[in-house]
């Protein structure tokens, strides 16, 4: 299907149930629905057509919500971005992917000013309110004011492209991961089948609309029918796990940082989360002592780890029931994919041998935006079949029964004193000392090593030393996966999507002042 269709089959059979929370405002999806096709006529009347980029720029938010299926319904293809962008990605964003118009708000309007001076086409804006730096924009509250689109059809397809998604660009310029209304109808379906989404979940969400695992937060509730709190960041922690109890929220989805800083709250009170049925985990592999602790603080919820990248939205999940025996396990494929381990010939690895995991599914990108080369190099053919597969650049492990076990990305091995060192390995032994709330490993340069093994650490213990963890990895590691030196840090380094990022920790070490390590 595509993807507007389950807002206007939602609309159809529960026009009255609440879609969306957003502050005190809540809205049916009667009214979700029909504002979105009146917005999508009033971008299909500036000039957006069938196939066209649109950029959604803005918070967390019903603007947002709504504009995203506006774009849907009017056939053109999102480009979803963070709202912390600053003019420089903007303007990036404008001349790579040549969008006929952007959704914004008001505060973000000097930002989208100062980009579009770098962009020589014609771009049509489309402010939530009058703002000085976009005098000629269009805004919201006349754009709701049109007639509603639902009756158009241009026979456009679920293999047209949906969305463009652009990569963090931890490895250089970001690149647009495309997806197709077939792939994000493929992988929202999925989720939905083994989180057991039903109308009577209500899900809160602090995650960006701007990035898949905050995106398909949206797109579940509509599949499913459920409600979707809407709040637009973490940064008051406490504030936002009283809203899930006073909306009696039901589904809690997290990020590693988000499990570390609840961790760290004193005397946090349970019954805050009393009604939750299940907290997932994604963008990170969540260390195992974060799961086993956030696993006695919400004995009621199932804990869903799950694995995935832009390029597939969700690759694998661990179901709640494995967690006790398999708690740093990234589980098994997703329903309806394929996840295996392969060698360097493309071939399933051994049982527990290392290898790169390989995904295939109707959930798998189109490719990366004009980016042939990088696309070849992702999607390649199977060596005996010919059909094409995600090649995720991670390294894993696969037992017996199938279950995957996340190493490290390929790229982060680091290598010290000629021994490969998968990071994430050390980390676990770092969030095992108590005292540690978050830590991150990453190799630096060593004229004597090659690199040597870096760990910033976030603590939770003002008391704990830095030869106190070095005794404990002592005591824990071989000694060529000792870190040779410990920083601590109030922050570890993240991208816009919130993940952990070596690169900026190693860009973070060479900045610093004094001898090399």
């Amino acid at each position: 299907m595509r993807l507007e269709d389950h807002l206007r089959a939602r609309a159809a059979d529960a026009g009255r149930k609440t879609a969306l929370v957003c502050g005190d405002r809540r809205i049916s999806y009667g009214e979700f629905n029909h504002s979105a096709e009146r917005l999508a006529a009033a971008l299909a009347a500036a000039g957006v057509h069938r196939g066209d980029r649109v950029l959604v720029f803005m918070d967390n938010g019903p603007e947002a919500a709504l504009s995203i299926f506006a774009v849907w319904i009017s056939g053109a293809v999102l480009v979803p971005v963070n709202p912390s962008a600053k003019a420089g990605r903007i303007a990036f964003l404008l001349n790579h992917c040549r969008p006929t118009a952007i959704v914004t708000q008001s505060r973000l309007a000097p930002v989208v000013a100062d980009a579009a001076q770098q962009f020589p086409a014609p771009l049509h804006v489309l402010l939530t309110e009058p703002h000085p730096a976009l005098p000629n924009a269009a805004l919201f509250a006349s754009a709701l004011l049109a007639e509603p689109m639902s009756t158009i059809d241009d026979g456009r397809q679920e293999d047209d492209l949906a969305t463009i998604l652009y990569t963090s660009g931890s490895t250089g310029d970001p690149k647009g991961v495309m997806m197709a209304h077939a792939n994000l109808d493929a992988a929202a379906s999925s989720i939905v089948s083994y989180l057991e989404n039903t109308t009577d979940d209500i899900i809160l969400s602090v995650l960006p609309l701007s990035f898949g695992y905050g995106l398909t937060q949206l797109l579940t509730a509509v599949f499913s029918g459920a409600t979707l709190i809407l709040e637009k960041s973490f940064a008051f922690p406490y504030a936002v796990f009283e809203r899930l109890r006073d909306e009696h929220a039901t589904g809690f989805p997290l990020v590693p940082s988000m499990v570390a800083m609840m961790l760290q709250m004193k005397d946090l009170d349970p019954a805050l989360f009393a009604s939750l049925r299940y907290v997932t985990s994604a963008a990170a592999p969540l260390p195992v002592d974060h799961i086993r602790r956030l696993k006695d603080f919400l004995p009621g919820a199932r804990l869903y780890s799950m694995y995935g990248q832009t390029e597939c939205i969700r690759a694998t999940y661990l179901p709640f029931e494995q967690l006790e025996t398999r708690p740093g396990s990234a589980g098994i494929a997703i329903p309806g994919m394929r996840a295996i381990v392969v060698d360097e010939a493309g071939k399933p690895a051994e049982s527990d041998t290392v290898g790169e995991l390989v995904v295939s599914g109707p959930n798998v990108m189109r490719g990366y935006w004009e980016a042939p080369e990088a696309t070849a190099m992702a999607l390649r053919p199977h060596p005996e079949t010919g059909a094409l597969r995600l090649h995720t650049g991670d390294l894993f492990t696969a037992d017996a029964d199938g279950f995957l076990t996340f190493i490290a990305r390929r790229d982060d091995i680091i290598k010290s004193r000629g021994e490969k060192v998968p990071p994430k390995e050390v980390e676990t032994v770092l969030h095992a000392l108590p005292g540690v709330a978050e830590a991150l490993v990453a190799g630096v340069p060593d004229p004597v090593l090659g690199q040597a093994i870096k760990a910033f650490v976030v603590l939770a213990d003002a008391n704990l030393t830095e030869r106190d963890v070095l005794r404990h990895c002592a005591r824990h590691l071989e000694d060529y996966m000792v870190p040779k030196v410990i920083e601590f840090v109030t922050a570890l380094p993240k991208t816009d999507s919130g993940k952990l990022s070596r690169r900026l920790a190693t860009e973070m070490h060479s900045t610093r002042k004094g001898p090399d390590v």
